[in-house]
């Protein structure tokens, strides 16, 4: 897992070197997981995961925006967006990690 990027595979792979389960068994485990915290914000409803954070959706209003190269201004289409908020512990645990370097 020191490629700067965690991926399905490291998950199961974590999870069958801390829990036990087969391979076959980690990666359904990975899969149900993403795939429960996404169908929950396709119907809308905020996941919040205590001690990790909050994904949530939000609306963002048709507005104008400019072209950075041109300068021209554009319009931007209105469109749901995802965020995540981690929470306060997720935060503290991150900037210790961090000074302790």
């Amino acid at each position: 897992m020191s490629t700067g990027t965690v991926t399905r595979a490291d998950l199961a792979q974590a999870v069958y070197r801390e829990i036990g389960l087969s391979r076959t068994e980690s990666a359904q485990l990975v899969e149900s997981v993403i795939d429960h915290i996404t169908g929950s914000l396709l119907r809308g409803e905020n996941v919040k995961l205590a001690g990790f954070g909050t994904f949530s959706l939000s609306d963002k209003k048709e507005r104008i925006g400019r072209n950075p190269k041109t300068g021209e201004s554009v319009p931007i289409s209105p469109r749901r967006v995802l965020t995540f908020n981690p929470s306060r512990i997720m935060k503290e645990r991150v900037n210790s990690a961090l000074t302790a370097d």
